[in-house]
């Protein structure tokens, strides 16, 4: 068997996320369908994680396997995306790859963008593209907020009730806080994360930079591992995959 990599870019807005379902359209069911067009057999395709619905990808990491090897990658890389046309998902690399790689098991961490635009006008060329706020934003208390989650604890505070993973302790490696004019950009760097943990951060920071919360306020939700104290999630058009590192 040839395993290849595929790195991935979409827009999430129409798509029930990642993840096959039994209803609804998904990335993973419209990539292997159009996978299945190209091989004339079902194919097989794992993602480095699942992201919610509505949420986007600059950067998915998937894989699958094909008993004949691609001979030209090049040419296979504008067969997909020709299909794939029209649906807002581009494959943005393919790459042949050992039977050790794995797409989920391999990653060693993961990279997560939220967006906001702090402005009074409504957004219209980046409506679906990031979370607008009308009220202004303490920028400098977002960024020491930012500090306070990193590092290794429970994060039950901001885990869905629905989430599958074992344990709520995570080790979140970094959290960054950029803006530039009226967009503001926070990066979550970690080896993987619960369900709507990162969504659930970004709505605590807001509360916190507009002073809905003060700091105390904020560290209290945070080691309370209570998730009925977590702010309302993040909207999910704001949340980006930046990239999944192996």
């Amino acid at each position: 068997m040839h395993r290849y990599q595929l790195k991935i870019e979409y827009v999430g807005s129409k798509y029930f996320g990642w993840q096959i379902q039994q209803k609804g359209k998904t990335i993973q069911k419209t990539i292997q369908s159009v996978l299945k067009k190209i091989f004339k057999k079902k194919i097989q395709l794992y993602g480095s994680g699942r992201t919610d619905t509505g949420v986007h990808a600059i950067e998915q990491s998937a894989h699958f396997e094909t008993e004949k090897k691609i001979h030209n990658l090049k040419k296979f890389l504008e067969t997909i995306n020709f299909f794939l046309n029209n649906k807002d998902i581009s494959i943005l690399e393919i790459n042949k790859k050992s039977s050790n790689f794995h797409a989920r098991f391999s990653a060693k961490e993961r990279v997560y963008k939220y967006i906001i635009y702090n402005r009074s006008s409504k957004l219209s060329l980046n409506n679906l593209r990031g979370w607008h706020i009308k009220k202004k934003l303490d920028i400098n208390l977002m960024k020491i907020g930012g500090k306070k989650l990193t590092g290794t604890k429970n994060f039950g505070t901001y885990r869905a009730s629905n989430c599958g993973s074992k344990s709520p302790i995570k080790t979140l490696k970094s959290v960054k806080i950029k803006k530039k004019r009226e967009k503001i950009e926070i990066y979550f760097k970690s080896k993987s994360f619960l369900k709507q943990q990162v969504r659930s951060m970004v709505g605590c920071l807001k509360y916190l930079g507009e002073k809905k919360w003060d700091l105390k306020k904020f560290i209290k939700v945070m080691n309370s591992k209570k998730r009925s104290l977590c702010a309302p999630p993040a909207p999910p058009h704001g949340l980006y995959l930046e990239k999944v590192i192996y």
